[in-house]
């Protein structure tokens, strides 16, 4: 099973999520340290190796984002309640946070070979 590396505040963000979320992003990131592909995830768009689980809770969507293609380790970049309704697409604030902590993850990665 891969070991969770929390990187930035991710850890805390979900902490701060309501409990049916956390629920479903933390059995989603146990099939991941299984090597499976859960259900509720989806490659995001733009990052190579990069997954994004989505969680529809009472009319909000929160998102979740992690990549298991660094090392031995899942590495999980962001966790954040899309603020805008309108598209699917990344808020471009988020998208940063999250290249910013894949580059950081990388590096911690290569450190630890």
């Amino acid at each position: 099973m891969k070991k969770i590396i929390w990187m930035g505040s991710s850890l805390k963000d979900l902490q701060d999520c309501p409990e049916g979320v956390k629920d479903d992003v933390g059995f989603a990131l146990y099939e991941a340290q299984q090597g499976e592909m859960p259900n509720k995830s989806k490659p995001l768009k733009g990052l190579l190796g990069v997954i994004e689980i989505k969680t529809d809770f009472r009319r909000d969507t929160y998102r979740t984002v992690y990549t298991v293609k660094l090392g031995e380790s899942l590495y999980v970049l962001h966790v954040f309640k899309k603020k805008s309704h309108h598209g699917k697409s990344t808020p471009k604030p988020d998208m940063q946070v999250i290249k910013s902590r894949l580059m950081f993850a990388q590096k911690m990665a290569e450190e630890s070979k």
